[in-house]
């Protein structure tokens, strides 16, 4: 059996890993050993009952390498970092970082000596991101590596040592096609085999198929079937043994078997996601609006002034342009959403995924142990009218009971649904014989005894079976024959159920009467299972959960689409999602999506809410259809079929329960496999989405304001408006105020519906709120020149702090405008971080001008009378903004 141990051996593991990409599966030589015998099986892998010599092994590890499948592990730690600084607004402070080291460092004039200010500012900004997002992501994506090297998984694999088989304890790794393997309850098949033995045997291959109820494994040959998957006599490596046992046959090992196949399918980098196109469209409408106003703030200044101060003053401008704190406040936005989801069961491998899961508007879902409870239960339990019946349930808690062999999943759903009442149930009753399940009969009895007179067989299997045995029915108290209409009807009743999706067994009894003190020593046998009083049905299905249809609710509120994607059969699907509120009308079966191309499969995923019998290839593809056709799809999943599907969609959710190649694809893993706790990691999203595009519309739109107004002065004054070194203090200043809006309110309208990232609305905003700035910067300029006579290059230091201190306390004071649609301080309140925040930095510009730093980089000391049209000027802008805003919300229809 399986278990973690280091059980030693006379062959050792080698300590290579085959190198290259490794033949696909041989599907051929699965349908081979399907259709052939077992001793047919064995010439094909050249093998023998008796298992492998060391030597025969020895070789086959050589030649095939070990047992593993390659999985896609994180790389190296440096790697890592550097994958980081490919963010598009960390590459262009890169440039720029390098730019102000060559003009002002090795370029700078020798009496003035080299100027880090701006060099060190920036560097900073981009280390402290780069380092945030590298040590969260690092963090999680080691977490699954130390669990998963905490175990060493063995198998009961026969070989032949000195000519006798011997059975013993090897690690997997070294499990070799040829090998023969001992099955029990409870082991994990170690790789792609053909049953050449089997006793009552049930595998559970729900994390391959989707299917939660076992499958019975047999020996005899079988057709070939579409899907190896389906073929009775063959098991896969990941699933697992639920009750009986066997011997199998390894076929296939490694990046070989069909587990390893779909490793390797999603092997190699992912497709962008909506986060990432999103960005991409954001950055290139930031850097086409440098590619405007950059050179021409450089010709316009150039012309007017000297070439050299033009350049440099360019290059701020630049500076000026880009939101630099952006990398740095997304990567704090996402690392304050990773700890809150963390309180709330949801670790994030992936930080970029959370705002991936604040657009998601469609969550596609397997069923087994997302919607159900993936476990079995006794749904019904009934007479052969239908009518529940708790005679038929008293009869199945005997015959689950006292069998001696291993209860599978039915049996002990028939024991839990008798509760409290199982040992009144039994307790007059004593275990006499018992008639094990065979495949052929399908179908097992027990035999106890009443009293010394009366001996009851008791009979549990398929329903047709157990018709075919009986003669009677019990109807109340009466024995009633059974004619054929009589079968006809319990026929149907047992057809409306498998309808339903449920697994329908049949219950007989037959009283056999007996005498004398050596009753109890009475052996029967399979021939006695005759002339039998047919009990009732036995109905089971894996249930929905509680929480599921209240949680599916909640999601379709706040705006999202769910999608059922299952491997199982489509009855069973049917009956789940009509209990959770679900529309099943309509359900698609996965091999009717191969013949559609994508735009075709994403039209029919529009008016299609469940896809059943749907294998891993088709359920990627759907996925890939429907983000083609513009929907941001998260998949939730946690089986090994479901790994191409969770790496396909913008943002893959699995479990911590899930099998490693599943948590291995997922973006987010939860904690908790229950939709409630999802919802609660879609709002985080959304609120960590608005936080920060908060600070890219407010920015973008505030830069552009003020580069406008560069232009506008760049064009018409002697002189340069504004110091280069204080357009960097008044930047860095609002930015670092900035910095709290992670902890920022979000108004409850802004997180009600999926939120996407698009460039349109930030160019709209840019273009329609920014320019609102420049027109009191202008009146400034005005104000500076006409009333304060800061008209000539002697005042321009005058002209610069004027400009300076209402540009600074305008930017920052207008950050509680535009946080919200609403009346600010008054509808919607800011966190008490950002109004202190903000509080400070006017503060801080106020002040500035009358400090010695403030004359050191070329401010100076502002009259009194320049104060009463500044608050003028403030006062006027907020109430421009306001009506301004309410105008582009009822232009737009919505606002950040």
């Amino acid at each position: 059996m399986n278990s973690a141990t280091s059980t030693p051996t006379e062959t050792t593991t080698p300590k290579r890993k085959p190198s290259g990409r490794l033949p696909a599966a041989d599907t051929q030589l699965l349908e081979r050993a399907t259709a052939a015998t077992p001793e047919a099986a064995l010439d094909l892998v050249d093998a023998s009952r008796y298992g492998l010599t060391p030597p025969e092994a020895r070789a086959r590890l050589d030649r095939w390498g070990p047992n593993l499948v390659r999985h896609q592990r994180p790389p190296a730690p440096i790697v890592q970092y550097l994958r980081t600084l490919r963010n598009p607004f960390i590459l262009i402070l890169i440039g720029l970082v390098a730019i102000m080291f060559v003009t002002d460092v090795l370029l700078a004039d020798p009496e003035e000596g080299a100027d880090w200010i701006g060099v060190i500012t920036i560097g900073t900004m981009v280390l402290v991101s780069s380092v945030m997002r590298f040590w969260q992501e690092f963090r999680s994506s080691r977490a699954a590596d130390r669990l998963a090297a905490l175990v060493r998984t063995t198998s009961a694999i026969t070989r032949q040592i000195d000519g006798v088989p011997v059975t013993g304890e090897r690690p997997n790794e070294e499990i070799v096609p040829g090998d023969i393997v001992e099955l029990a309850a409870g082991d994990m098949l170690p790789a792609d085999v053909r049953l050449i033995r089997s006793t009552d045997l049930q595998v559970n291959q729900a994390m391959l198929t989707g299917e939660a109820m076992p499958v019975e494994k047999r020996v005899i040959p079988l057709a070939v079937t579409k899907d190896p998957l389906e073929a009775e006599n063959l098991g896969f490596m990941g699933t697992s043994v639920v009750s009986g046992s066997g011997t199998a046959l390894v076929l296939q090992t490694g990046d070989r078997t069909a587990f390893g196949n779909l490793a390797a399918s999603i092997q190699g980098a992912r497709p962008l996601t909506a986060f990432d196109t999103g960005i991409q469209k954001v950055t290139w409408t930031l850097i086409r609006f440098m590619a405007v106003v950059v050179p021409a703030v450089f010709i316009i200044n150039g012309i007017t002034k000297d070439w050299g101060s033009a350049f440099m003053f360019a290059v701020v401008t630049a500076v000026g342009l880009t939101p630099e704190m952006l990398p740095l406040i997304v990567t704090a936005n996402l690392a304050k959403g990773a700890q809150m989801m963390s309180r709330s069961c949801v670790i994030v491998k992936r930080l970029a995924a959370i705002q991936d899961l604040g657009g998601m508007d469609v969550l596609a879902t397997d069923k087994t142990g997302t919607l159900t409870e993936d476990r079995i239960v006794l749904e019904r339990h009934l007479d052969t009218a239908g009518h529940s019946s708790d005679r038929t349930l008293g009869w199945a808690t005997v015959n689950a009971h006292f069998q001696t062999g291993l209860r599978n999943l039915l049996d002990e759903a028939v024991l839990t649904s008798a509760g409290d009442d199982l040992d009144r149930a039994v307790s007059r009753f004593e275990l006499i014989d018992e008639m094990p399940f065979d495949f052929a009969r399908r179908r097992m009895s027990v035999v106890v005894a009443e009293d010394e007179h009366l001996h009851v067989i008791v009979t549990k299997g398929a329903a047709e079976e157990i018709l075919r045995i009986s003669e009677w029915e019990m109807v109340g108290l009466e024995q009633r024959r059974l004619t054929a209409a009589r079968r006809a009807e319990i026929e149907a009743v047992v057809a409306e159920h498998n309808a339903l999706g449920m697994r329908a067994l049949g219950l007989a009894i037959r009283d056999v009467p007996v005498a004398g003190p050596r009753s109890r020593d009475i052996e029967y046998a399979v021939e006695d299972e005759v002339q039998m009083t047919m009990v009732g049905i036995l109905t089971f299905l894996d249930p929905p959960k509680a929480s599921a249809k209240p949680a599916l609710r909640s999601l379709a509120s706040h705006g999202i689409d769910v999608k059922v994607i299952t491997g199982d059969n489509p009855l069973v699907t049917a009956t789940v999602c009509r209990e959770v509120g679900i529309d099943a009308t309509n359900i698609v079966l996965g091999e009717d999506t191969d013949a559609l191309s994508l735009k075709e499969l994403a039209e029919l995923a529009e008016r299609t809410q469940v896809f059943a019998k749907a294998n891993p290839a088709q359920k990627a593809r759907i996925i890939e259809a429907m983000r083609e056709g513009g929907r941001t799809v998260g998949y939730l999943g946690d089986g090994i079929n479901d790994a191409p599907a969770l790496r396909t969609a913008d943002v893959g959710i699995s479990v911590d329960t899930a099998v490693d190649i599943a948590k291995e694809s997922a973006d987010i893993i939860l904690l908790d496999k229950d939709l409630t706790v999802l919802e609660n990691g879609v709002m985080e999203g959304r609120r960590t989405f608005v936080n920060t595009m908060k600070y890219i519309k407010m920015t973008a739109s505030s830069n552009f304001g003020n580069v406008f107004s560069v232009l506008v002065a760049s064009a018409l004054l002697p002189f340069l408006p504004m110091i280069p070194i204080v357009v960097l203090i008044q930047n860095l200043s609002y930015d670092l105020s900035m910095l709290t809006l992670p902890w920022d309110r979000v108004d409850n309208e802004q997180i009600r519906s999926p939120r996407k990232w698009e460039s349109k609305t930030l160019a709209q905003f840019m273009l329609r709120i920014g320019p609102l700035s420049s027109i009191f910067d202008i009146t400034t300029f005005a104000l500076m020149w006409f009333v304060f006579a800061a008209n000539s290059t002697d005042q321009a230091a005058l002209f610069q702090s004027g400009w300076f201190v209402e540009s600074i306390i305008s930017q920052t004071l207008i950050v509680h405008l535009l946080r919200t649609r609403k009346i600010p301080f008054i509808q919607s309140r800011a966190s008490a971080p950002l109004i202190i925040a903000t509080s400070l930095v006017c503060l801080f510009g106020l002040i500035l001008p009358f400090t010695g730093f403030g004359a050191a980089v070329g401010l100076v000391a502002l009259p009194w009378s320049y104060f009463p049209w500044l608050i003028g000027t403030l006062a006027t802008y907020c109430v421009v903004v306001q009506l301004a805003k309410r105008a582009y919300v009822r232009r737009v229809g919505s606002w950040i």
